[in-house]
């Protein structure tokens, strides 16, 4: 026991190792970001420049000349507000104080998920190989490569949440402290923690409760839990959520019924907790475009939902920690039921494996218990399939840290910039840096966050043959110098006409054209 102990420790030293290892080049070349917490770094931007707290501040569309602020409530704060803590503390730019916040959250919910899959019943020794298995797929080092704000925060926070879940045996002070703040701090991190934060509860609410069937205890048990669940909840919504829109209440309206809406969430245990969707770079949500057809996806997912579904029954069947196993039914029930309804209503969640992550996660210690019990050749051929996933994480992080590091555009920020070209950022620096009233527009949230002297709008990127209202567009008004960069082929199809006409008090724009990708229109 003694040596298994020394084992189990010297795999989550090593695995602590090379995460610390692989922020340390991170950091060297930042990464790029993704969408979301670009948003989410507009915020920072803006209060950096006076705005209030968690205020986007941009130029108004009824008059240019005036600036109008809005209470962003699409994503919840954390995947900004703790870079722009780093950002202060230690005076970094923002783009490695997004490598820092990758960096310790990713140590930070190593730990976690440790110190929990050791409480909920497996040995040290399963749950450093639980811990390693989970630093070799893809999504663990995506924060190295692109910062995907929400993800990375929700993974230190969640093995601590489930920790907390299974530490308490009966109802106390320190219980209902934890209930309500847990909330609030699970949302800091990424909203979507507000199915895995009820979750969490009811896994509390039937592990502090008798098994027989008292039910005087099991309702005293859950108005316990229920109040300062509701406190923390109503405190999240009037507080934040009530101030604008966000995914859950965006609709399409209609009802939709495909194959993938209940296949996809079904198969999710292997699609996040194995890195099926990475591997296939999305199997159903592919902004490069999917690699397999649509009768070859359904099919996939088909065999990929029948097997997960015999995975977590063997993992309940065989896997002897009950506490582990009210863990996996609840977080799989939950899962499928949410995102089976949530895709039915086509809210604006997408296909994509990042939305089971916790499912991904809780499933693996039981996986690696269920091969450490089977036979020698299945033991083989699972080895091999974990050597296959570390390798393909291993090339797809080489790959993009060679990228960042010797062709990634660089601004201010110091973040890797994909949308644009370096004699192209070098000329709109410049005209930023020399003065102080003009306007910088552009089609990709990131790039506004090169500006420092002046004001910047983002523009919803329009497609090829997409529909789009002109007053959705319009900027009316006049302020100082405009500055519009957009991509090459928005000569296409005349959308760089239509997106010029928009900003109706500006004529006889100036065309830079420094590059072949990429077009600077300007107009005094």
């Amino acid at each position: 026991m003694i040596k298994n102990n020394k084992l189990a420790h010297l795999i989550l030293g090593l695995t602590l190792l090379v995460t610390l290892i692989t922020g340390v080049f991170s950091y060297v070349a930042p990464p790029a970001i993704f969408p979301d917490p670009s948003w989410g770094f507009q915020v920072m931007r803006s209060m950096e420049m006076g705005g209030g707290f968690n205020q986007l501040v941009s130029p108004s569309q009824n008059n240019i000349a005036q600036n109008t602020s809005m209470f962003l409530t699409w994503w919840s704060p954390g995947q900004y507000l703790l870079p722009y803590l780093f950002k202060t503390l230690l005076h970094v730019s923002t783009g490695h104080a997004a490598v820092i916040t990758s960096v310790f959250c990713e140590l930070l919910g190593l730990l976690g998920f440790f110190a929990f899959f050791k409480k909920i019943g497996f040995t040290p020794l399963l749950a450093a190989c639980s811990v390693a298995f989970i630093t070799c797929q893809q999504f663990f080092f995506i924060p190295y490569s692109f910062y995907n704000g929400g993800e990375v925060l929700m993974f230190a926070y969640l093995g601590w949440f489930l920790y907390g879940c299974f530490h308490f045996k009966k109802v106390s002070a320190g219980m209902l402290l934890f209930v309500l703040v847990a909330g609030w701090l699970g949302f800091f991190s990424k909203s979507s923690m507000m199915l895995i934060y009820a979750s969490g509860l009811l896994c509390m609410w039937i592990n502090i409760s008798p098994p027989r069937k008292n039910y005087g205890v099991w309702i005293k048990n859950g108005l316990a839990i229920a109040i300062p669940f509701v406190l923390s909840v109503a405190g999240i919504y009037i507080f934040f959520l009530s101030k604008g829109a966000n995914p859950a209440s965006e609709s399409a309206g209609s009802w939709r019924v495909i194959w993938e809406t209940f296949t996809f969430p079904l198969a999710s245990p292997l699609l996040a907790g194995f890195s099926v969707d990475d591997l296939t770079k999305g199997l159903v949500y592919s902004p490069d475009g999917q690699i397999f057809n649509h009768f070859w996806t359904v099919v996939i997912l088909l065999l990929l939902a029948a097997v997960s579904v015999w995975l977590i029954i063997s993992i309940v069947k065989h896997v002897p920690y009950r506490q582990y196993k009210l863990l996996v039914i609840v977080f799989y029930v939950a899962s499928v039921l949410f995102f089976s309804y949530a895709f039915v209503r086509q809210l604006a969640i997408s296909y994509e494996g990042r939305h089971f992550r916790t499912v991904g996660l809780v499933v693996i210690p039981g996986t690696l218990y269920l091969i450490s019990r089977s036979k020698a050749v299945f033991k083989v051929l699972f080895g091999f399939l974990w050597l296959f996933i570390a390798y393909s994480t291993f090339i797809r992080i080489h790959s993009d840290y060679s990228y960042n590091k010797d062709e990634a555009t660089r601004g201010n920020s110091d973040l890797a910039q994909q949308f644009i070209d370096q004699p192209t950022m070098n000329y709109l620096l410049k005209l930023d840096s020399e003065q102080r009233n003009a306007i910088f527009a552009f089609v990709s949230a990131d790039l506004g966050l090169e500006i420092q002297h002046n004001r910047m709008i983002t523009i919803e990127p329009i497609g090829l043959n997409v529909k789009v209202k002109f007053e959705d567009y319009t900027y009316k008004g006049h302020a100082g110098p405009l500055h519009i960069m957009l991509p090459a082929d928005y000569e296409k199809n005349g959308r760089a006409k239509f997106l010029l006409k928009c900003f109706p008090g500006y004529k006889d724009f100036k065309v830079v054209k420094l590059t072949k990708d990429y077009t600077v229109y300007s107009a005094k």
